[in-house]
């Protein structure tokens, strides 16, 4: 399944400082797990391993990993990065998302 799941140029910027300190070939992984308070949450991890099935989205030197398996729940989202008053993170508009919790990293389908 090809979905377009993108990154925003804040996320792209800030995905990359991230990685440098991470050292050579650190990419970022973002998966869908079961859990949170609305059934469904994101997790975002370090990876030095692309998997021959993940979806690769790279921007501006970023890259970003997406396994299989969550990529349908993923489709047509947009990776951002906000700071504000609350603090700073990533955040991901999810349009297949029919409810989320109030922190933003927990959602129902």
């Amino acid at each position: 399944m090809t979905a377009a799941i993108t990154v925003s140029e804040r996320a792209a910027r800030r995905i990359g400082e991230i990685l440098k300190s991470e050292g050579h070939g650190a990419m970022l992984r973002i998966s869908v797990e079961g859990g949170g308070c609305s059934g469904f949450q994101y997790k975002f991890d370090v990876d030095h391993a692309k998997a021959e099935d993940d979806l690769v989205i790279a921007r501006e030197g970023a890259v970003v990993l997406v396994d299989p398996a969550s990529v349908p729940f993923l489709a047509g989202s947009e990776v951002d990065f906000v700071d504000d008053l609350i603090g700073a993170s990533f955040r991901v508009v999810n349009p297949n998302a029919t409810a989320s919790c109030g922190c933003g990293t927990s959602f129902s389908i």
